[in-house]
Order: structure tokens, then sequence, then C-alpha cells
């Protein structure tokens, strides 16, 4: 493959282990590498190489405006003033996936939405491996993309987020998907259709597209040929009768799969579909069903022996995910909501008809906790997860559920939603 980056003054955007993925690739192209970050203190800066120029604490203009190309993470808008300003004098801004696919020489699944892609991606990932085919997966997940060039793998499977599909122009996807789109960083987009667009971008020259036929909004901007849907009912891929169907012919029991909740039935349709039209046979399909248990944080049922469902949906971090997981939920007792987090921005009122029901009791906190507690007259607002739960305890009786699924990022008060959810479970088997 021809070397293109060879000898070209390259800057990568952003440390961290995508950033060095980025670093690694480039000086093996024999380009001349400079980072640059806008932290005083970047993860990562220990690992980077003594001769790669590293500037932080703010964009280098002069940088960036005399490079050749410019690689940029994922958290840096490509609306940054001083990116516009690099674009406008003539250079090229892409990012880690753009350059992976340019390399890629296995077919590549495209993952992407407001909720769900995780599960769908490890899910998919394991159809593969299912079947025998040596696969990678990575991208928003897992590992940074260009890692998985190192291994000579059959197929790759990507998540992808809204970020990512920005700078990316090479996907060619041999399935590509939109899972669903709902509100979520809002603090980044104009409006939710900015954000759509983004997304959108997954769709361009994929040989199969594959769409979900409950949300017009995962819909193609031009109809194409080959595009494929899943539904409960009215699509290629349906949920009905207590099967899993693929063009009306059934695979599996849904009572056999280990993951529960309509959202779940969803996401196997979706995984299912892109499984079929990248060629995974129906076999590895059907033994990932089986044995698929989920994501951690995913509404991830907690041991605990007081006769309560604790549930750590801790992943939900943003409105759609938690509407997904109350959307048919059924509860014994009384169902104790945790909500609470950063909003990103986000218009919660598409909460209000799930949490004003008779059974329903709302404990709010965090940096939106107020805006979340003024939804319902059945909330509670309290400072942290901790104050909800100890309040919460004392109330208890079998066949209750207190369920972990704030709508909400975590950062304002936790490092990331998986310390949140393990802070949860242990609360809920009563450590703290």
């Amino acid at each position: 493959m021809e070397n293109q980056y060879q000898g070209k003054t390259i800057t990568v955007i952003g440390l961290g282990k995508t950033g060095l993925s980025c670093v690694e690739f480039l000086r093996k192209k024999q380009a001349s590498v400079r980072v640059i970050d806008t932290r005083s203190n970047p993860a990562g800066a220990e690992q980077l190489p003594a001769d790669v120029p590293l500037h932080t604490g703010g964009l280098n203009v002069q940088w960036l405006c005399a490079s050749d190309l410019i690689v940029i993470s994922p958290g840096l808008s490509v609306k940054t003033p001083e990116i516009q300003q690099a674009i406008q004098a003539g250079v090229e801004v892409v990012g880690d996936i753009e350059l992976f696919c340019r390399e890629a020489n296995a077919p590549i699944i495209a993952i992407t939405g407001s909720n769900g892609k995780s599960t769908v991606t490890t899910l998919t990932t394991e159809m593969a491996k299912q079947a025998g085919i040596k696969v990678g997966m990575g991208g928003n997940i897992g590992v940074p993309a260009l890692s998985l060039l190192e291994q000579d793998y059959q197929l790759y499977v990507l998540e992808l987020s809204s970020f990512q599909l920005e700078t990316t122009y090479s996907l060619n996807a041999v399935a590509a998907t939109v899972l669903n789109v709902s509100e979520d960083h809002m603090d980044r987009y104009d409006s939710l259709e900015d954000y759509r667009q983004a997304k959108l971008r997954i769709y361009h020259n994929a040989q199969n597209v594959i769409i979900n036929g409950e949300d017009p909004q995962t819909q193609p901007a031009q109809a194409v040929s080959s595009s494929f849907s899943f539904a409960e009912n009215a699509a290629d891929y349906t949920a009905c009768n207590g099967w899993l169907y693929a063009d009306g012919e059934p695979v599996i029991e849904i009572a056999k799969l280990k993951i529960s909740g309509r959202h779940n039935v969803m996401n196997a349709l979706a995984a299912m579909a892109l499984a079929d039209k990248a060629g995974i046979n129906r076999t590895g399909i059907v033994n990932a069903l089986q044995g698929y248990t989920g994501l951690d944080h995913r509404f991830q049922l907690v041991p605990t022996t007081d006769g309560v469902r604790w549930i750590n949906d801790s992943k939900a971090t943003n409105v759609g995910s938690t509407v997904a997981a109350l959307n048919g939920l059924q509860v014994e007792g009384t169902l104790y909501l945790l909500l609470g987090g950063d909003g990103k921005g986000a218009d919660f009122s598409e909460l209000t008809p799930y949490l004003n029901q008779s059974h329903i009791r709302c404990y709010c906190f965090g940096r939106d906790g107020v805006a979340l507690a003024a939804l319902t007259e059945n909330s509670v607002l309290v400072e942290t997860m901790a104050q909800a739960v100890a309040q919460i305890r004392p109330q208890l009786k079998a066949g209750d559920m207190v369920l972990l699924s704030p709508a909400c990022a975590s950062l304002d008060q936790f490092p990331n939603f998986e310390v949140r959810g393990q802070q949860f479970a242990e609360l809920a088997q009563g450590v703290n």
C-alpha cells in the first residue's frame, strides 16, 4: 500500500490512548509528527517518544497552519476557531478512524446510535467469533482502531461516536447502522438535526444499510438500494410471538436470550441484521444470542439477598437510554429511580410521562438534579447517590426495584460511569 504520510508534517491533537496510537502509526509511516493537547498535564504525555514535540495548554495555531495533515481528537470539534483557521489555510483534518479506514484490508461493520451501540457492537463481535471468524473490535469501545491493524483480522466491528464520524470520509462499511437518535451532546451540536447528520455519515458508501424501523431519524438522507430494517413488527428483522425473525424465518426464541428488556430485543435484532449482511453464518448468530450476557453497567442485576432488584444502568448517560430502560419495565412493587449528573445540555422533558406513574419514586442528585426533580411531584432532591440510597433503604420491601439509570453523564461527581456503577453496586450490597 502506498505510504501517503512519509515525510509529511502531521499534527496530532489530543493524547491519551487514541492520540498515542496515532503517533505510533504515523511514526511507522515515517511522518514528522508533533502533538498538541489543550490540557496542561495530558494523560499519556510520559509515554510520548522524547523526539516528538509536545505543545500543551492550548492550540498552537502556527503548528496547525503549517501542517500537511491534522489528526484531531474526537473530543475537539472541527468548528473550533483555530481548527477552522487551519482548514481555511488548506490543511486536511481527519480523525483516527479515517486513518484506520484508509489502511484496513478486511470488511468493516460500523455501528452508531445514541443508545445501545456498545451492546450491539459486542454482541455482533461475539457472533463473528462464534462463527469462527478472526474479528477485531474497537473504535469508541475497547482499543483504539489503529491498534487493530497490528493483527491479521478477517473482520472489524467498530463502535463509532458522532464525534468520530465528523472526521471520517472513507468508511465504506460492509454493513452500517444508526440504531436510534435522541438528544445527546447538545452542548456540542447546534441542534438535534445537526447531531443526527453527524450520525448519518456512517451510511456513506455502505454496502448494506440497517435502519431502525421504529425511529424515522435513522433513515438515510437519500434512498439506498440495499437497506434493511429492524422493528418489533413490519420489518425485515422482527420480534413477535416470542421469537426473533429474519425475513419471516424464525431464528431463536426470545426466552433463550440472556439479556432482558425490550431495548435489548431491539439490540439483538440489529446485531442479527448486521451479522447477516456481513456474511456471518446463522449458527454463529444463534450461539452468540444464547450466550451473550450483556455489558457491565448496562441494566445489570446486582446480586443481593434482600428480595429487592437492584439494577445498575450507570451506562445510561443520556435521556434516550433511560427512556429505553423504563419503556415496558415491569415492577411488582415500587420503583425507586436514581437520576442525575451532568445532562450535557439535554432537554429532560421526554422523561416526564415515564416518571409520572404512581409506583415510581425519583431520587435526583448531581449537577442537573434540580431540573430532573422538577419533572415529577414524586421526586426527592439529594446531593449524592449515596444519600439517595440511604433514604431509600428503610422504605424497601420485597418486590421493589432500585434502578440507577441516571440520564446523565457522571463527570460532575465521578471519574466515569463505571465508577458510578461500582459505587451503586457497593451501596446495594451494603458495602458503604
